[in-house]
């Protein structure tokens, strides 16, 4: 027969039921209202606060201490009391105790440290080669960025994973300017035309002329708009676009003086209007900007401009600049289109009337020290376009095409010609069949190369 307690519970004896002491180990994460129960029932004399911090003591492996805690174990620590008396009066691990005591005495404090998080699928050594890839195909989408990646880094990557990497990689998507194609020969001209006019003094005796097209913007608000996600089909979220927007044809001339005459018209041009053009506005505006004083007029390559009626009628009242093929970006006035567009966009005018007028009247308010800051900067703009790079002298082993050469003689003792024709077309030969692959490893040894030759403080390299 089972014996039966003679002590009541809750009396204050230190004897207590077998099955009560295995529940109360094995529910340490149980909720407050049953532990404080159970403490009713045996007679614990515990407050609901040291209840809870026992109970958050017995959490999983790997869960923060409370702070309650860990200002008892330093308050002790600070005591004099050792580490492995405040594990077993607290019931914690001698390991923890340390941690907690090693943090206060590096730190000062009782917080717990930032976690490091969950380590990145992708380490440096993908983040550069991923680096040098987007810089490779600049134009690639993320989406083809992420198939490659891969297939190259046999992991199973995510669009959005990529994107974080090329953060990652300091780089990030930008829409690209838009520029006028150029072929060598164009490239030459302006190359030439930068290099004569590098030290151009008279670039404020210009009359800088130029046209543009102005269009009614109706609904077109830009690319971007601001909602939620759910309001992708709201009719205020849409991009507007128009097959074929009322515009205006402009043209304008300018000087560091101040601003020339402006003519608005619709449709296209042709060279007898614009030469009616020149007689009506750019005429008066030359007399009124330069009172007499000589002076250049500038226009781009237009077939109005280039045509033989024009450059006769020219060639008889005023010096015209010679002007190299697709370059607007050295001519001040495209500065001035980029202002004026971009105060339509913000006033919006809604027809040709109101665009017109607001055209005018932005030409009107263009203030004399920006014309002078702009003109200023032809100079500059012709730097850039004549900038060489400045080569150390005794540095073969810096450019990568001494390897080239390296490698076509080596064929040259190979084949061994015997004549000068022979051994010019092994040469021709032989330089066309580099393959693209060994020219890329070339150029992206230089940046080695560098580091070698700061290394050896200048001495020379192995290369």
């Amino acid at each position: 027969m089972r014996a039966t307690h003679s002590k009541k519970v809750g009396t204050g004896s230190n004897k207590r039921p077998e099955k009560l002491n295995v529940h109360i180990r094995n529910s340490w994460r149980t909720n407050l209202q049953l532990i404080r129960s159970i403490g009713n029932m045996i007679g614990y004399k515990k407050s609901l606060s040291e209840w809870q911090c026992l109970s958050e003591v017995k959490m999983g492996r790997g869960s923060p201490i409370p702070p309650m805690l860990r200002r008892k174990i330093v308050e002790q620590y600070q005591k004099r009391v050792s580490q492995r008396k405040i594990a077993k009066s607290l019931k914690l691990s001698s390991s923890t105790v340390h941690n907690i005591i090693q943090r206060f005495r590096e730190s000062g404090t009782i917080s717990v440290r930032k976690g490091q998080g969950r380590k990145t699928i992708l380490d440096a050594r993908d983040l550069r080669a991923l680096r040098r890839h987007c810089i490779t195909y600049r134009n690639a989408t993320v989406m083809e960025i992420t198939t490659w990646a891969q297939e190259y880094f046999q992991k199973t990557l995510s669009v959005n994973t990529i994107h974080h990497a090329i953060r990652r990689c300091r780089l990030k998507l930008y829409r690209s300017k838009k520029k006028p194609y150029l072929n060598m020969i164009q490239k030459h001209r302006r190359f030439l035309w930068a290099k004569a006019h590098l030290k151009w003094t008279v670039a404020k005796t210009v009359l800088w002329s130029d046209e543009s097209k102005f269009e009614v913007l109706f609904g077109k608000l830009g690319r971007h708009v601001i909602r939620t996600k759910e309001d992708k089909d709201n009719p205020s979220c849409y991009q507007r676009s128009v097959q074929k927007p009322a515009s205006l044809m402009v043209w304008g001339c300018m000087s560091a003086c101040g601003m020339g005459s402006v003519h608005i018209w619709k449709g296209t041009i042709n060279a007898e209007r614009y030469i009616q053009v020149l007689e009506q506005h750019m005429l008066p505006s030359r007399r009124r900007l330069f009172q007499g004083r000589p002076c250049i007029f500038q226009h781009d390559n237009a077939r109005p401009h280039t045509a033989s009626i024009t450059t006769s009628w020219l060639r008889r009242r005023i010096r015209v600049l010679k002007w190299p093929a697709c370059s607007p970006d050295l001519s001040p006035i495209e500065n001035i289109w980029r202002i004026i567009k971009r105060k339509m966009r913000q006033r919006r005018p809604k027809t040709v009337e109101q665009l017109e007028a607001c055209i005018r009247q932005e030409w009107d308010n263009i203030p004399i020290p920006k014309l002078e800051q702009l003109v200023s900067s032809v100079p500059r703009r012709l730097q850039r376009r004549i900038r060489v790079l400045k080569w150390s002298a005794c540095s073969p082993d810096l450019s990568p095409i001494e390897n080239i050469w390296r490698i076509i003689k080596r064929k040259m003792r190979q084949r061994r010609p015997k004549t000068a024709e022979q051994l010019e077309a092994c040469i021709r030969q032989e330089w066309d069949n580099i393959p693209i692959p060994k020219l890329e490893q070339l150029v992206s040894s230089v940046p080695r190369c560098l580091q070698t030759v700061i290394k050896r403080r200048g001495d020379a390299t192995q290369w």
